[in-house]
């Protein structure tokens, strides 16, 4: 299968895992309940819970373990698309070529959706009976809290909004991506792993030097899709990031310049991934895909 099949393989699990839980009887206020889901089930192209899945089972984990954790990620990363478009912060009318939540259900009811999401992620961690011990299921959400936090992508959210009109170094742009971006497909890869008992310190390491590259690099070629791409392909206004003046590795690095590291990040990845003893391949076909993509 190329790797267009395994990543629609792989949305297609997210989504029916998540369905199952929205078909249970939920007593709640059914105007946020909608609003939730339509954050949720917006045609993503779910990376992150493909990374969830890829890792896990390239170290054999059992495959209902990867399918909450591939739910629990990508609950988080909807929430945080939901609370980013807000007004307050990237102001948004369109993801994914459809309106987003806030235009759709109103500011205060695109707020509870993402805290919703975002507490869901680790309900189905905390309640699922995973085949791993129960100490690890407990890192499961601290990584996963870690990931998503001041220090991971909150954080990095907030240095983005610091450094917003002002002008800025690669390093402290390579910061904010690192945590706004990078630490939660790191958290995915890591969650993958942490399934298994083939995962030792050493693939760990490895896997979160593939993560950080593969991160970064997934950043770097969204600021050249930026300059571009179109605005039906991407499913969100071409040149948005110039219109809010916000630094960009194409301006800083001009265009050649922002494209070669893009491939160095991905010749970095690689080279983690050959340190792996295990059958990599999925992995270094997405790596790829990340800085081939047009939307």
């Amino acid at each position: 299968m190329s790797i267009n099949n395994y990543i629609e393989r792989a949305q297609k699990d997210v989504v029916a895992t998540l369905q199952q839980h929205f078909k249970q009887p939920l007593d709640t206020e059914e105007t946020v309940k909608n609003a939730t889901q339509y954050g949720l089930f917006n045609g993503g192209k779910r990376l992150r819970p493909f990374l969830v899945y890829a890792t896990g089972k390239m170290l054999g984990a059992n495959q209902q373990d990867l399918h909450v954790l591939a739910a629990a990620i990508e609950c988080i990363h909807s929430y945080s698309l939901v609370h980013d478009d807000l007004p307050a912060m990237d102001d948004d009318d369109l993801r994914r070529g459809r309106p987003t939540c806030h235009i759709e259900f109103g500011e205060a009811n695109a707020i509870l959706a993402g805290d919703a999401l975002q507490t869901l992620a680790f309900e189905l961690i905390a309640n699922h009976k995973f085949t791993c011990s129960s100490q690890t299921q407990v890192k499961m959400i601290a990584t996963l809290a870690h990931a998503s936090g001041l220090e991971g992508m909150v954080g990095g959210q907030g240095l983005d909004i610091a450094a917003t009109d002002k002008v800025i170094t690669v390093q402290e742009l390579e910061r904010i991506h690192k945590l706004k971006t990078g630490a939660l497909i790191n958290c995915a890869i890591t969650l993958g792993a942490l399934c298994s008992e083939k995962a030792d310190q050493q693939t760990l390491e490895n896997l979160s030097i593939f993560g950080y590259a593969i991160g970064l690099a997934f950043q770097v070629h969204d600021d050249i899709l930026d300059v571009e791409g179109d605005t039906v392909t991407l499913g969100k206004p071409q040149g948005s990031d110039i219109a809010a003046n916000k630094a960009t590795y194409p301006a800083l690095l001009g265009m050649l310049g922002a494209k070669e590291k893009a491939q160095n990040l991905i010749q970095q990845a690689h080279e983690a991934l050959a340190n792996i003893d295990a059958d990599t391949t999925l992995l270094a076909s997405l790596a790829n895909y990340l800085i081939e993509r047009d939307h």
